[in-house]
């Protein structure tokens, strides 16, 4: 079975009848009607199944935790929490990649022979990519990571509470401060 369409299936949170507590039923359908987009919206950001899992797993735990008004936008409530738990987990890899890169330097010189010339580049570039996110203001951040991802301005404006019309100006901003993270990274490397 195809990897990505086994998680398109919502697995089950807990198994519920019509009597027991309203606001376990309410989280229930919460999960239920949320699950496949979050899960496909993290597979974007951190790529690796089992880390998507993971994420969209403590995306809705912190939800089941968590006291919210009715009124509350729980839609991009997920979408935030989903969206820092991604930076963090981005984060924490770039970390741990450069401890393995300087733990391993000659084992990566001697691999890239093997290896073509386009997958290594590639990589480099998600890299930059990453670490550049991760030098950057959070919520300009948190901004990049929602529009290519495949989110429309106005999902991003209520996932984050703003004006659809001041989505554009804020991803330009973001554009521009993401190219200089990224030229100065690459820049730094050429060195």
């Amino acid at each position: 079975m195809d990897e990505s369409l086994r998680h398109e299936s919502v697995p089950h949170p807990m198994k519920l009848h019509q009597s027991e507590n309203p606001s376990l039923e309410s989280f229930e359908r919460t999960f239920r009607e949320n699950w496949a987009p979050i899960y496909r919206f993290l597979l974007r950001m951190v790529i690796d199944p089992a880390e998507t899992e993971d994420l969209a797993l403590e995306t809705f735990f912190r939800l089941y935790k968590t006291t919210l008004k009715e009124e509350s936008n729980i839609r991009g409530w997920l979408y935030k929490v989903a969206t820092n738990l991604a930076l963090q987990s981005i984060r924490s890899f770039k970390r741990r990649e450069n401890y393995e890169l300087s733990a391993g330097k000659g084992t990566l010189e001697e691999r890239s022979e093997n290896q073509p010339f386009e997958i290594v580049v590639e990589k480099e570039d998600r890299r930059f990519a990453r670490m550049a996110l991760a030098k950057m203001n959070p919520r300009q951040a948190e901004l990049l990571v929602m529009r290519y991802s495949g989110m429309a301005y106005k999902e991003i404006a209520e996932a984050l509470g703003l004006s659809p019309t001041s989505i554009g100006p804020l991803l330009l901003r973001a554009e521009h401060e993401f190219e200089k993270c990224y030229l100065s990274l690459t820049q730094e490397k050429e060195r």
